[in-house]
């Protein structure tokens, strides 16, 4: 009986190895690839300089709030900042109970209209229409029932004017040439039917007239490990899977669409908790089906400063809920896994985010107590071991900085040698502690389905610093 257990934590031992060395031999090539794509880009821009076109597609951006008094203001002002011709601002109040209505109808100025809506997919009925133009930029905003993010966004769809949209949050800021960079791909290639731009952390920077004008790592610690956390995510994943046309993720936060196709696929999905990723999916899945030569892009240089949750219990919140959302859409869509019609896509991204997000939580748990067990019936060559997580850990702090300062080098943003040292250390407690917490948070999200999955939850939001 002995020898049969040793036998089986063996086999566990030697597939949990070589599942933490298939992950980060994934990280490290994207990593090396996104890393290279940027340096290379940043030396073309030196070489070339930067051209600009005369050309620009007109875009509509969508801005769903819901109790954002706080925040929804200077979203909007910093959406007016914006170096590009050619767009509107929508701001869809999704029942707010607070502020946010009366703050943006009395600092634009705005006008209550009757105005009909043709509504080419579902949402809850509008209550009120209020206009304006600040500054040249047509600005609506639109009071509806509350029906939640994907209901919103989809009212913001109905009612916007222009071929393509952009979704963002109400506590979010675009840089000045956010517009501009996002948009570029879809002239580039008209193939693009999404593409998504890059997120960065705004607790801790301060943005002039579209421009950071100061910038250092966040004071709080949870929040200084989440600036990591999101610079890798995005360099170790996004620029590697756009060679083969294999994001499955545009956040919410920032994120243009081609409106037909997406009205044609249907829309957004207000039975999911993650209608980002269910959508960027979808529009795979629907270009797939119907054979249409498609591309879902990322635009790097399209950053949207956006803010994080500045406690453990928002985050908790916020990642049991980006879990939840991972497992719908993936769940929904998983016939797409490994078929041949899906090439790389199926092939990679979906086994990637199948195996390596969704199942990682159980299977690292797994691992970790199987090592334990192994070393109490002393199956362990304890040297190799220490020596191995060693190398593990130091690897993943190495990432984790090249991706930090890589991103740091690409925005021409430069931070004290205080903030340096304080970079080095929190890659190490973010590897250890923070992962270790969020790797908890995801297996009690779909341990706790049931419960969780209506559970949208709030988060504490601070002003945001503009000036």
């Amino acid at each position: 009986m002995m020898d049969a257990i040793k036998l089986f934590l063996f086999f566990v031992d030697v597939f949990f190895v070589i599942y933490l060395i298939g992950y980060s031999t994934f990280l490290f090539l994207s990593v090396v690839v996104g890393a290279s794509e940027l340096y290379e880009k940043r030396m073309d821009e030196k070489m070339k300089g930067t051209l600009r076109h005369d050309f620009y597609i007109p875009i509509s951006i969508i801005v769903p709030a819901h109790n954002e008094e706080m925040t929804v203001v200077d979203t909007v002002f910093s959406l007016l900042e914006q170096d590009y011709k050619l767009y509107e601002i929508i701001v869809v109040d999704d029942g707010s109970t607070d502020r946010t209505v009366e703050y943006l109808v009395d600092s634009f100025h705005m006008k209550r209209i009757n105005r009909p809506i043709r509504k080419r997919v579902h949402c809850k009925k509008e209550q009120a229409i209020y206009e304006t133009v600040y500054n040249g930029i047509s600005i609506t905003l639109v009071q509806k029932e509350n029906g939640g993010k994907a209901d919103s966004l989809n009212m913001g769809i109905n009612i916007s004017n222009y071929p393509y949209f952009i979704c963002m949050d109400a506590d979010s800021m675009l840089q000045r040439n956010s517009l501009y960079e996002i948009a570029k791909p879809i002239l580039e290639d008209d193939k693009v039917v999404a593409c998504g731009g890059q997120i960065a952390v705004s607790n801790g920077i301060r943005l002039v007239k579209g421009e950071v004008s100061d910038y250092s790592m966040p004071k709080k610690l949870i929040v200084a490990m989440q600036v990591l956390e999101y610079e890798r995510s995005f360099l170790a994943s996004r620029i590697f899977m756009n060679r083969y046309n294999g994001n499955l993720i545009i956040s919410g936060a920032f994120g243009i669409f081609k409106k037909e196709t997406v009205l044609l696929a249907g829309g957004y999905d207000d039975s999911t908790m993650g209608e980002d990723m269910e959508l960027v999916v979808k529009l795979h899945v629907f270009c797939r089906s119907n054979h249409i030569d498609y591309s879902i892009q990322y635009a790097p240089d399209a950053i949207c400063w956006s803010q994080v949750p500045r406690n453990l219990k928002d985050l908790i919140k916020q990642r049991r809920r980006w879990h939840i959302g991972l497992f719908e859409s993936l769940t929904k869509y998983k016939n797409a896994v490994g078929k041949k019609e899906y090439g790389l896509l199926g092939a990679v991204s979906f086994l990637y985010f199948w195996i390596y997000e969704l199942l990682s939580p159980y299977i690292e748990v797994f691992g970790i107590l199987t090592i334990i067990l192994s070393y109490v019936v002393n199956l362990v060559n304890e040297p190799f071991m220490i020596l191995f997580f060693l190398v593990y850990a130091a690897f993943g702090c190495i990432l984790t900085l090249i991706s930090f300062f890589s991103r740091l080098y690409m925005r021409k943003m430069r931070i004290s040698w205080k903030d340096v040292l304080k970079a080095i250390l929190l890659s190490g407690f973010e590897l250890i502690g923070l992962r270790f917490i969020l790797m908890i948070v995801r297996m009690n999200a779909l341990i706790g389905y049931r419960k969780y999955k209506d559970t949208w939850g709030t988060l504490e939001r601070k002003k945001l610093n503009r000036e």
